[in-house]
């Protein structure tokens, strides 16, 4: 079946088999999320941290301790496999990534699903932007930034934003497409030069995705739910788990059904 034409159930079907891709352009119509895991101990301080920052972490479901299921986001989700691979924080730094976190699963883990920007991207393309990062395999770039996050507990640390290199005549409707967003980052943070806001476009985070920008285009930065992970490298957890760079939670939620949760 082509996967542009699969629902979100059926995507989580196949991670939950062992599939690993990235998940741009997968499920258009539906909001993907990042998803942070952590001890119940934690919880209601990372919480707090992604209230206070909800430009790069719009939270969109907190489950409860022990509990794998996330029923506002979808009735069948089980974070320990639906998501095509995993990254695992081992005191305060990544150590490795799991297709599957059965194994590591604990009655004191409590998960957080925070929207990400590749939700918006099928109604981008669908408007006439032209954006070359959208697609199975490919995807846009992320960076770290100079701007401080709000901290709150012992997570703080720095914004990570995406870039997307978008034509100068496209930029305006880019911004009051992702603005109906909320759930997904919402409007852009920054336009222009990266060296602004401390962003290197010669150092892409894990160097994932496209960086350059072409003579037509102009880079425009979204706030991005990697932050989190910086919060939680920033509070040097003994143990927490991620999803892996690209590889999102595909939910159940239509793409701008609003609200936090």
């Amino acid at each position: 079946m082509e996967g542009r034409v699969m629902g979100p159930a059926q995507w989580r079907e196949r991670f939950r088999a062992g599939e690993a891709r990235q998940t741009a352009a997968l499920a258009p119509g539906y909001l993907q999320a990042n998803i942070a895991i952590l001890p119940a101990e934690n919880a209601d301080d990372f919480e707090a941290f992604l209230r206070a920052n909800p430009a790069a972490c719009p939270m969109v479901a907190r489950g409860r301790a022990g509990d794998p299921s996330l029923p506002a986001l979808g009735a069948a989700i089980d974070i320990r496999s639906d998501i095509p691979k995993y990254r695992i924080f081992r005191d305060g730094r990544p150590a490795e990534f799991s297709r599957d976190i059965a194994g590591l699963w604990r009655d004191d883990l409590v998960a957080f699903a925070i929207g990400c920007s590749l939700t918006f991207e099928a109604d981008l393309v669908a408007a006439g932007v032209r954006l070359r990062c959208h697609g199975p395999g490919v995807s846009c770039s992320a960076f770290d930034t100079a701007v401080a996050n709000v901290a709150a507990g012992p997570f703080g640390g720095n914004l990570i934003v995406t870039m997307r290199a978008i034509p100068r005549t496209e930029v305006e409707t880019a911004i009051a497409i992702t603005a109906t967003h909320t759930d997904s980052h919402g409007a852009p943070v920054h336009i222009g030069d990266p060296a602004a806001i401390g962003a290197d476009l010669g150092k892409p985070i894990d160097g994932l995705g496209l960086t350059d920008v072409r003579e037509d285009e102009v880079p425009v930065f979204w706030a991005c739910g990697v932050t989190m992970e910086r919060a939680i490298v920033s509070a040097g957890l003994p143990f927490a788990i991620t999803h892996a760079p690209g590889h999102m939670l595909i939910t159940d939620r239509p793409a701008k059904s609003g609200g936090q949760t």
